[in-house]
């Protein structure tokens, strides 16, 4: 059955269709055709996941699309362990976005229009994960681009969704102009963009390393760009703009997902360049580090969440450049399913309460118990509280870094930060007094079609994450790796630190949040200048604008007014000019040419005329004009003799 693996991308892209041309007018029914094609999509899924633990061995079929001297482009794809994990992720969130957005969405308008981007969003995904080869990721990596534009400024009617699907697409596409870049690199000396081929091309030693670093970094352009890395991360916070329910895809299953896929799958190409593995671990450790500070004073509870994200996805990065596919990989597939748990919790909040920010809200857990539960739930696994999911793949990301004194720190500082902003934000929401009481008063347990996805993705929360514990014989270790297999062995003092760390910044948390022996307040005042640094996010987006945007729009304006006053101003002489001329030519022609040509036949005309009298038809005349003759014709003759 792996054969027809290519039926799951193909499911939501006929249910794009067919609501896009067909059933845009009935809500329900395209609902309904969306929902069937993604579920439909995760049960063949579940059966290529199961066909694949009982033979890990790749399978691919392809086909060749183009063939040039030198190179060759085909169409195929390609099946495995690292590929059936995504294909799960990517349906089990898809899905439970789908059935959550039936309740979230029902009231807005454009509701049918909706329901056919998320297909749309779900194919592109989907196509990127089962592609064997640079190409086609690149194709349906531009396609997860364009849908998430249209996702995140669905609100479009409101400038700011507008502006932040403009500047998601724009920031991301300058990432992949370094992902191009690689690529035509890689075509250009290996002839070929098929992983299986380059990749043994490249442990055949055929490919210099040299070369090998600058097409590794340029690739990565492309992860950073999607996953938010900095210093290109500046897009995802504000794209809480669009739908909750889409935060929650773009977070946890398809395009911030894109980049940690590119990498892991791009894996030999790093492990065969020190230098190249290097800057992605940086990178992802300074992103990691960074979003998590960014995180700790946010209020909007969106945005909290969008920079754990980012925190996270650095985490991933920071692992996958250190060489453990299994670590990056692993805490990719937990994250998907607590981070997709906070933002529906999230948006159940916002639904209720009608309103994100945190310091507006507090004891919504009487309202709201199920969302209350499930949230605390997905911010433990957040945190890595034992025995969570998110306890055991954030250990195998701190474990990859355990001969690499900084980036363990990063890692340890990183626990301890997100433990903390989850507690926060957990006690500023659901515990305590009301801090408007018309918010509390407006709240409300939201209807079943939100609240069952949260109960599925809570259960995930807990119980994914147990197929990577080390006491397994064979975990996610032996399914999901590069290289060898990674076995995993419990490393207790390990999981002492990595606890002491994360339950440090819980009990922080509670003092500050909680019990409130310690005031944030206060806290916020002594530490005015850092404080003021993180919730400005370290001026980012105003360092952006200042260096970058500003300037190029002053260039914009000048190339504008140089194109209007010079290019213009020259193509517009020569055109007055040439009307000038052709004006000049016209009045030669109609008073000097036709002067003479019709001067001409005037003149022979008035001849005739004068010549036309002497024929008056009567005989008398014509005799008196022969008598005259005669007479002249006599009397000059008698003048000459």
């Amino acid at each position: 059955m792996l054969e027809y693996t290519w039926i799951i991308p193909i499911l939501p892209a006929l249910a794009f269709l067919i609501i896009t041309f067909f059933t845009r007018w009935n809500e329900k029914l395209s609902a309904g055709i969306s929902i069937g094609a993604i579920l439909l999509g995760f049960v063949y899924s579940l059966i290529v996941l199961i066909k694949v633990l009982g033979n890990p061995e790749p399978f691919e079929i392809s086909f060749k699309w183009l063939e040039l001297t030198g190179f060759h482009l085909e169409i195929g794809i390609l099946i495995d362990p690292l590929t059936a994990i995504m294909l799960m992720v990517v349906c089990i969130v898809s899905s439970l976005v789908h059935i959550y957005s039936l309740g979230y969405m029902r009231d807005e308008e454009r509701f049918s229009r909706y329901f056919s981007f998320l297909s749309l969003f779900s194919f592109s995904m989907l196509g990127l994960v089962i592609a064997n080869n640079f190409f086609m990721i690149f194709i349906f990596w531009e396609l997860v681009g364009l849908t998430s534009y249209a996702l995140i400024g669905f609100f479009y009617p409101k400038p700011a969704a507008a502006a932040a699907g403009m500047k998601a697409f724009i920031t991301t596409r300058t990432g992949d102009l370094g992902f191009i870049i690689g690529l035509l690199l890689l075509v250009s000396y290996a002839g070929t963009l098929n992983y299986g081929e380059v990749f043994t091309m490249i442990e055949a030693g055929q490919i210099p390393t040299g070369l090998l670093t600058a097409i590794g970094i340029f690739i990565f352009c492309g992860a950073i760009g999607k996953s938010a890395q900095f210093p290109l991360h500046v897009w995802l916070p504000d794209a809480m703009e669009g739908p909750t329910p889409v935060s929650a895809l773009i977070h946890a299953a398809t395009m911030v997902a894109a980049g940690v896929y590119l990498v892991a799958r791009s894996a030999t190409v790093f492990a065969a360049s020190d230098s190249a593995a290097m800057v992605v671990a940086i990178i992802g450790a300074i992103t990691a580090l960074m979003a998590a500070t960014i995180g700790l004073v946010q209020n909007d509870i969106k945005r909290v969440l969008a920079y754990s994200t980012c925190s996270q996805l650095g985490y991933m990065i920071m692992a996958l450049g250190l060489g453990s596919m299994t670590a990056g990989i692993f805490h990719l597939m937990t994250h998907a399913f607590f981070k997709s748990l906070l933002f529906l919790g999230a948006g159940s909040v916002i639904h209720a309460s009608h309103t994100q920010d945190i310091r507006e809200m507090g004891g919504l857990g009487n309202k709201m118990k199920i969302t209350a539960i499930t949230f605390i739930i997905g911010s433990a696994s957040l945190a890595g509280i034992f025995p969570l999911s998110g306890f055991w793949s954030k250990d195998e990301i701190i474990a990859s870094t355990h001969d690499q004194p900084i980036f363990l720190l990063v890692a340890l500082a990183v626990a301890f930060m997100t433990a903390f902003y989850m507690t926060r934000l957990c006690f500023m929401t659901f515990f305590g007094k009301p801090r408007v009481q018309k918010f509390y008063d407006h709240a409300h347990e939201s209807p079943k079609t939100m609240t069952v996805p949260l109960v599925i993705l809570a259960f995930l929360a807990i119980f994914a994450g147990w197929v990577g514990i080390p006491w397994l014989s064979k975990g996610f270790g032996s399914f999901v790796f590069h290289g060898h297999p990674h076995h995993g062995h419990a490393d207790y003092l390990l999981m002492l630190v990595s606890t002491v760390f994360a339950v440090s910044g819980v009990t922080l948390g509670w003092l500050m949040y909680g019990k409130g022996t310690i005031s944030p307040d206060r806290m916020a005042e002594r530490f005015k200048p850092i404080y003021t640094l993180l919730l400005n996010k370290y001026y980012f987006d105003e360092i952006y604008s200042a260096v970058i945007i500003k300037p190029i729009l002053a260039l914009c304006r000048f190339l504008w007014s140089f194109d209007n006053a010079v290019i213009d101003g020259i193509v517009n002489f020569f055109g007055r000019f040439t009307l000038f001329l052709s004006w000049l030519h016209d009045m030669f022609d109609k008073y000097v040419v036709d002067g003479l040509v019709n001067g001409a036949g005037y003149t022979i005309w008035g001849i005739g005329s004068v010549i036309r009298q002497a024929q008056t038809g009567k005989v008398q005349n014509y005799a008196i004009v022969i008598f005259a003759g005669v007479v002249v014709t006599l009397a000059i003759m008698l003048k000459v003799f």
